[in-house]
């Protein structure tokens, strides 16, 4: 019996999400978690394929707004939910999800799409290039001090329910999310994530906790932690797991990583997904026992290669012909001339000579400047074709800020 593959509709949802949850292995969620996810899932953004009654096949797509070096919150496809039943592998499946979801993405009008993968091999001959990185640190808060600058003591921390100070948080968020590049502009409904709580997650450690930073009675900061309490022969040995930690300003940012690194009974900081160029890592005294392990992030796959360059801004003035190879769309194929600016960019086509050959996976990874064209370049996977053309690219396309993805989806 051949396969359907179909948008889905609502009373479809509950297999549709069991199948997904299959192909990660079967451990069921919590009730609280399956609700917010039935609640953000854009059904009409989705597919399933379906062998008779069967669903054996899912794939979803967020409506994001993604910033990009120059502030512009970009129109992308936040692609979620893949999955393929063991029983259906090595059928075509995915490639078939792919193509209709990236000819739906197109024809919406948005110039993006965007993953994180949970096996990073698969997306690549999609289209799909690693875009940005996150930290993971293990700080030994026994051994590490920090120094922190002036006007840190000025910040009054409190603690608050983390739903009561929701808003204000999110608040906090949405101005950091317009200066950093990778950052999601979150939809109403998605603040519901950083508060997701269920006790399945905890692993012994405290319901989530929240404290908040202000400054004249302003919010500029907050953080969210769970508590983990352990006792060895010497004593207390807890862990302070850090969910999120953001903040406006350098002051906001130490007082609230020093109250981490000053909870009673723990002597350890368990910080996961966090920026590349975070400031704790200057006010540290030893950077060594914070235990860094850089991860790969967000995958970035440039639909509309034309509107994609021209949505963001270049930190340097740049002309350049790009001659961009992509197998699976295409009508991203061909030579592209590029110019821009910090204050802005063009973007169209040409049959002027190429100073540049590289594949739409090279540009999803250079598109956010976390990933230089020069390192790509070094890789073999960007051919320079007129000297100095690497150079000025490479420079062009850098972000003075590290692209950064905050949470899942």
């Amino acid at each position: 019996m051949g396969t359907d593959l179909r948008v889905l509709v609502k009373d479809e949802w509950d297999e549709w999400y069991d199948s997904l949850l299959r192909a990660f292995g079967g451990v069921p969620e919590s009730a609280e978690e399956r609700a917010l996810w039935r609640d953000l899932t854009e059904t009409e953004r989705s597919i399933g394929a379906w062998d008779g009654d069967s669903c054996v096949g899912t794939a979803g797509a967020f409506s994001f707004r993604l910033t990009v070096p120059g502030g512009a919150a970009v129109p992308a496809a936040g692609v979620t939910m893949v999955g393929v039943a063991a029983t259906h592998r090595r059928r075509g499946l995915l490639t078939a999800m792919m193509r209709r979801q990236l000819d739906d993405v197109r024809s919406w009008g948005e110039s993006v799409a965007v993953l994180t993968a949970s096996e990073p091999a698969i997306y690549g001959r999609f289209g799909y290039g690693l875009g940005t990185y996150h930290v993971n640190a293990e700080i030994d808060t026994s051994r590490v001090r920090l120094n922190v600058p002036p006007g840190t003591d000025d910040v009054r921390l409190r603690y608050a329910n983390p739903a009561d100070v929701l808003d204000v948080c999110e608040a906090v968020y949405a101005q950091l999310a317009a200066r950093r590049p990778g950052m999601l502009v979150r939809a109403p409904g998605w603040e519901r994530l950083g508060v997701l709580d269920p006790e399945s997650d905890r692993d012994g450690a405290s319901p989530l906790q929240c404290v908040v930073a202000e400054r004249d009675g302003e919010v500029v900061g907050y953080t969210r932690f769970r508590v983990k309490p352990d006792w060895g022969p010497a004593g207390p040995n807890g862990t302070v797991v850090v969910r999120d930690a953001d903040a406006l300003d350098p002051a906001a940012h130490a007082a609230l990583w020093r109250f981490l690194f000053g909870i009673d009974l723990t002597s350890r900081i368990d910080a996961r997904r966090r920026p590349v160029d975070e400031g704790w890592q200057h006010l540290v005294s030893d950077i060594r026992r914070c235990s860094l392990l850089v991860r790969d992030s967000l995958h970035i796959r440039l639909v509309d290669v034309g509107a994609a360059l021209e949505a963001r801004t270049y930190q340097a003035p740049v002309d350049v012909v790009l001659d961009v190879e992509d197998a699976f769309c295409p009508w991203n194929g061909g030579r592209w001339r590029l110019t821009g600016d910090p204050k802005g960019a063009s973007c169209r086509r040409t049959e002027d000579p190429a100073d540049l050959a590289l594949s739409v996976r090279e540009l999803g990874s250079a598109y956010l400047g976390g990933v230089s064209l020069d390192a790509l370049a070094a890789a073999g996977r960007v051919r320079e074709l007129r000297q100095g053309a690497l150079a000025e690219a490479s420079l062009a396309f850098g972000s003075a800020v590290a692209p950064w993805l905050p949470h899942g989806f």
